[in-house]
């Protein structure tokens, strides 16, 4: 039995069981296509005494982030969400020259290149040396670490603490989210703000999110629980914005808890009614996710057979974690996708963890004309089918998996 990596009560009441699944973004080269590939549980609980719904660290972080093939600036929306934050928080909080935003997992620079541009002190805060590297070549500073009460300790005694501490999508990703909390609290200066963005548990939830799901998210958060969190480290939710990005998110804005400079806005207590409505302050708005899940398994597989059946063509668009996810569980092979792509060019020829279905450029769709792309990272269904619009009109249809099968002109 697993114990909560917050508050260490035992880990009972299961949440969702994926079964077994290999790391999401542990892409296969050629050379590894006729070798073994580990696979880890995907079975999610959520604790009984705080309710912080987690995974197990099957994985050590050292051996998933250390080298990554994900890069934010491939989305040209999330570059765009990025861009109107850094503007947001300039104006709002009056950022200058004399300021110092530090970035935790800073990615390829896809946000601080914004502040970069205005002539702002930034430093990024990055373990994935391949894409620090990419934000270097960006102008983006960038530290190869791994961020925690130690790391913060070194950046304070190195350059001082930081005014603003952006912290997107990484949050779920540290398997001892106390030390990486606690490092918060030491890197922010006295009157500084720490902004971090994560998808909400309750849109998970309502939007049967199941693919969101994999190794290298280790916690599954709302307010309910990132604000008990937060505050056995001396800090507290002043204010929270609810986002679209991926399907449904939170951006919380944090301060020391005797920092008075910022009122708690009206929109943090009227969050935490809405997730008391969905009773998300108690186990009961735990239980029913399982079966829903299932029976979207069920009508994928239908469609993808169906479509099999009768001699369509079905073909992917992306590699993102949360299509491989989905793919493995569903038990999807190249007998019913026959191949994805990507904008990513680090991905090409490369084969999907688990399912070994091929990753080509996106021109390779050009020359083929399928008779249905299923979107994976279904986040982006608008950009994606903005892209490709004119594929529909030589035919071709879309499919997004989640929240049900739909087809889509």
């Amino acid at each position: 039995m697993t114990s909560c990596r917050f508050c260490r009560a035992p880990l009972e009441t299961t949440f969702v069981d994926l079964g077994m699944s290999p790391l999401c973004e542990s892409f296969v080269p050629p050379e590894r296509f006729d070798a073994m590939e580990p696979f880890y549980p995907l079975h999610v609980r959520v604790c009984d005494r705080c309710l912080l719904v987690q995974l197990p660290e099957y994985v050590a972080p050292d051996e998933i982030f250390t080298e990554y093939a994900y890069f934010s600036a491939y989305s040209d929306s999330w570059v765009e969400h990025a861009r109107r934050y850094a503007e947001a928080m300039i104006a709002r909080y009056g950022l200058g020259r004399d300021s110092r935003v530090v970035e935790i997992a800073s990615n390829d620079g896809y946000l601080l290149q914004h502040f970069v541009a205005r002539g702002i002190p930034v430093l990024g805060v990055e373990p994935a040396r391949n894409v620090a590297e990419a934000a270097r070549e960006r102008g983006v500073p960038s530290v190869s670490v791994f961020f925690g009460e130690a790391t913060a300790r070194d950046l304070v005694a190195e350059g001082g603490h930081a005014d603003l501490v952006p912290a997107n999508n990484v949050l779920a990703h540290v398997p001892d989210i106390n030390d990486f909390v606690a490092g918060l609290a030491v890197l922010l200066a006295p009157r500084g703000v720490a902004t971090l963005e994560f998808p909400h548990l309750l849109r998970l939830i309502q939007g049967n999110q199941f693919d969101t799901i994999y190794h290298e998210h280790y916690s599954y958060l709302s307010l309910h629980t990132v604000e008990q969190i937060f505050g056995a480290h001396g800090l507290r939710v002043v204010d929270v914005d609810e986002l679209p990005t991926h399907g449904g998110s939170l951006r919380i804005y944090a301060r020391h808890a005797e920092d008075d400079s910022e009122p708690v806005s009206d929109r943090v207590p009227a969050l935490r009614a809405l997730e008391r409505e969905h009773a998300l302050d108690r186990r009961d708005g735990y239980r029913g996710f399982g079966p829903i899940v299932e029976a979207t398994k069920r009508r994928l597989l239908e469609f993808l057979i169906s479509a099999r059946d009768a001699g369509r063509r079905v073909v992917g668009y992306g590699a993102p974690g949360k299509g491989n996810t989905l793919l493995n569980y569903c038990g999807i092979r190249t007998d019913l996708l026959e191949y994805t792509v990507d904008r990513n060019p680090y991905k090409h020829g490369l084969a999907l963890p688990g399912t070994r279905i091929p990753i080509h450029p996106p021109d390779h769709l050009e020359q083929d004309a399928p008779d249905y792309v299923l979107i994976l990272p279904w986040n982006l269904r608008d950009e994606i089918a903005a892209q490709l619009r004119h594929l529909s009109d030589r035919g071709t249809r879309f499919v997004v998996p989640i929240p049900a099968v739909e087809v889509v002109a």
